[in-house]
């Protein structure tokens, strides 16, 4: 199977209500696809979100990264030829992670269909459903206790709760949250890195204190205060999860030996595809350290990726993969199903996609 033709394309699916964090606040999802054709007639789908909040990759940056630099490495090549073919990928642009996770996970999708197997076999499948917790908008405490009101009656029962935007309300947004659910809901937290050190061990302690019963807090300081993290992490009563910290296998390794963090977030546009998740995934198997599979705001294509990589890896325990039940609407044909809080996996070969909606995808590049 050769890689014959790349296609550059983007759709819009909007979402439920907006998406708000200490970063940034977002009303629809606005994503690259990559299809990657080959002389067989399969197609292996691709998809970056630009999250230049988090990543640094905007919508130009990524196409630019693809027609300049991946679309050439990968055009002619052999699927057959896995992993030189996905080593290339990765060396053959500096940086732009997202842009090689949308090649990679295009390439583990025609590598499937090619031996008629779905990806989460071949990465060594454990099981085939997951149970997603769902991310609740940073807003006022009587707006998100509200908000967790209505998704724990959809069924959820583990919440994600955006913090950090003016510090000050934090407790006052969970105790009215964990009011309004009660104590058998669990709830982990996302600051986005909006805090100092000392604020974050202040604000995570007064959380405990308080009977709050937070799982987890993502991120609580800046991505390159590794220090700061681990000074939050020795002093913090609430376990540290690293999330925008970890973006290469190297940066995992840091942290791991370093016991900066609790636990890491391994998520594709992070870390350049499933190649490299597969390496941070061993190295916290070494550690014995847990991990979270977390997406961007991303369609189904890449969270789909997401989802055949956790189902093979059972260091991967905690699950926030919602971007698809965040959409109103679900453009793409096949795929995992997302069905509220429980994503069953596709046995479908490769990753299971069978296509976007006809008029959905907006076609931009196309080499010839």
């Amino acid at each position: 199977m050769k890689i014959t033709k790349v296609k550059l394309g983007r759709i819009s699916v909007p979402l439920r209500t907006p998406f708000k964090t200490a970063l940034r606040t977002v009303s629809s999802v606005e994503d690259v696809i990559v299809e990657l054709h080959t002389d067989t007639g399969a197609i292996g789908y691709g998809e970056a979100p630009p999250t230049g909040a988090v990543t640094g990759h905007t919508t130009g940056a990524i196409l630019g990264a693809l027609e300049d630099h991946l679309a050439k490495t990968v055009r002619g090549r052999e699927v057959t030829d896995l992993e030189p073919l996905l080593q290339d990928v990765q060396r053959c642009v500096h940086g732009n992670s997202s842009a090689k996770a949308a090649v990679d996970m295009a390439i583990w999708d025609l590598y499937g269909q090619n031996y008629g197997i779905p990806v989460h076999k071949l990465l060594g499948s454990g099981r085939n459903q997951l149970i997603t917790d769902i991310t609740i908008s940073v807003n006022d405490p009587e707006t998100m206790a509200s908000d967790a009101i209505s998704a724990v009656s959809r069924g959820y029962d583990c919440l994600k709760m955006k913090v950090g935007v003016d510090p000050l309300l934090d407790v006052a947004r969970l105790k009215a949250v964990r009011t309004a659910v009660g104590n058998h809901i669990t709830i982990r937290i996302d600051a986005n890195q909006a805090w100092t050190p000392k604020e974050a061990v202040r604000i995570l302690n007064q959380m405990q204190e308080q009977g709050l019963d937070i799982e987890l807090v993502e991120q609580p300081v800046k991505a390159a205060d590794l220090e700061g993290l681990k000074y939050v992490t020795d002093r913090s009563y609430v376990p540290v999860l690293a999330d925008e910290a970890v973006f290469s296998p190297e940066d995992a390794m840091t942290i791991l030996k370093t016991r900066a963090a609790d636990l890491l977030n391994i998520k594709l546009m992070k870390c350049g595809g499933i190649y490299n998740a597969l390496k941070i995934a061993s190295a916290a198997e070494v550690y014995g350290v847990e991990c979270m599979i977390g997406c961007m705001l991303e369609a189904k294509i890449a969270v789909n990726a997401a989802v055949h990589l956790a189902c093979a890896k059972n260091i991967i325990t905690k699950i926030d993969l919602d971007g698809p039940v965040l959409c109103r609407e679900d453009p793409i044909l096949g795929g995992s199903v997302f069905d509220e809080k429980i994503i069953t996996v596709s046995d479908d070969p490769g990753l299971g996609i069978r296509g976007i909606e006809d008029g959905r995808i907006t076609y931009l590049w196309e080499t010839t």
